[in-house]
């Protein structure tokens, strides 16, 4: 298990963008899993919508890309370097995410060549999918 601060040592996201609490299992090579607590207090809130909050589904899949991230960093890639996206395939929302959801965020690898990453990540509240998508990302210098 990781908590924030272990968190931030692989990822170089932090308030309001770093969208994982706490790391619950790493398989290295296989699968991550991770949390999100979603509070009102998240900032996207104030206009994703007013009266109706919901939380933007590019930021599910951020969150699922950053549990995605430290995988690759526990599976082979090399400290110190970032992760970018390079594609989003297949991403579908099945049910709106609101404050007091926790969304439970699994990544696994689907295929790693060099410095390349395929990923499937399904982000779940109360052991329902409510998001899911393919993405691959590049570990490269974190100077593009």
């Amino acid at each position: 298990m990781m908590d924030i601060k272990e968190i931030q040592k692989f990822l170089p996201h932090r308030y309001p963008f770093l969208m994982v609490d706490r790391i619950l299992e790493i398989n290295p090579g296989i699968k991550a899993t991770g949390t999100k607590n979603v509070t009102i207090n998240e900032e996207f809130f104030r206009g994703h919508f007013p009266g109706q909050p919901i939380m933007p589904g590019v930021l599910i899949i951020e969150a699922l890309a950053q549990v995605a991230g430290v995988l690759a960093f526990h599976s082979g890639a090399t400290p110190g370097k970032s992760v970018f996206f390079m594609s989003i395939e297949k991403a579908k929302f099945r049910r709106p995410v609101v404050p007091g959801d926790q969304l439970r965020l699994e990544a696994t690898i689907l295929q790693h060549r060099g410095n390349v990453w395929k990923f499937i990540g399904n982000a779940l509240v109360e052991e329902k999918i409510v998001a899911e998508a393919e993405f691959t990302a590049m570990v490269t210098d974190k100077e593009i």
